[in-house]
């Protein structure tokens, strides 16, 4: 994960560095505690305030009965990254609906990108649109999904640092 501003406190009255750094942060907590999106070899690759852009190989274990990917396992890339965006600002979401549309075969061995981007933020819900592409930019997938907010956060913010972040810590009120 290449991310900018994870160590240290909140940046203060920038506001575009502290949202930034909430949404490094935020993406820090979840990757640690996504086993699935782990053990899949899915990797965060940028995240910022309501985008996250992640990357993963197709392997042989991924290939269904016509040779290429299973779709299941496009949904499940493309999910990733929606619920890394729509997380990004420090607080709970979960998805409450999801759409896919299968343009163009994955096949064994490419590597791909998911780009997730919000489109619509409300108090409680959003709507997040995700693109998957092979190495070539051609289009594989197209993504809505939308999120619903929990009233909870992925951290305190007013911790030190260092204090979060960790695969055992539960979200916090």
């Amino acid at each position: 994960m290449n991310l900018l501003v994870i160590d240290g406190e909140p940046p203060g009255e920038d506001h575009e560095r502290e949202a930034q750094w909430r949404a490094e942060r935020s993406a820090k907590v979840m990757f640690d505690r996504d086993l699935a999106s782990q053990r899949l070899g899915i990797t965060l690759e940028r995240v910022g305030p309501g985008f996250a852009r992640m990357r993963m190989q197709v392997t042989d274990s991924m290939i269904n009965g016509h040779r290429i990917r299973h779709g299941g396992y496009l949904f499940t890339f493309a999910d990733s990254a929606f619920a890394f965006a729509c997380n990004t600002f420090n607080r709970v979401c979960v998805g409450a609906s999801a759409q896919i549309d299968f343009l163009a075969p994955a096949r064994l061995g490419e590597v791909l990108q998911a780009e997730a981007r919000v489109r619509e933020k409300g108090r409680r819900t959003g709507i997040y649109d995700v693109v998957i592409e092979n190495e070539e930019a051609r289009q594989l997938v197209l993504f809505r999904g939308r999120s619903h907010r929990l009233d909870e956060t992925l951290f305190d913010e007013s911790a030190p640092a260092g204090k979060f972040g960790t695969a055992n810590e539960e979200p916090m009120p």
